[in-house]
């Protein structure tokens, strides 16, 4: 269940990336962190499971980060 939620996630990252870079149209890149954070939180959980404890952590880390960082962008729009 989490590999398919984070292939989503990911798929929906990299779409809107490519869509920013394409049309140099950034308006979706809060969008684009949030889904990228989304990806970020389901690999953290994969690692607890495997037990690398570790990895988990950093992986959560950078899913708060990112998700700091999308709704600041949300609040700036």
């Amino acid at each position: 269940m989490l590999k398919i939620l984070q292939l989503i996630f990911s798929i929906i990252a990299v779409a809107l990336a490519g869509y920013g870079l394409i049309t140099k149209d950034f308006q979706f890149q809060a969008y684009m962190m949030l889904f990228l954070g989304l990806t970020m939180l389901c690999s953290g959980l994969q690692e607890f499971q495997k037990n690398k404890k570790g990895t988990g952590w950093l992986l959560i880390g950078v899913f708060a980060f990112l998700m700091f960082v999308a709704i600041q962008s949300f609040m700036v729009y």
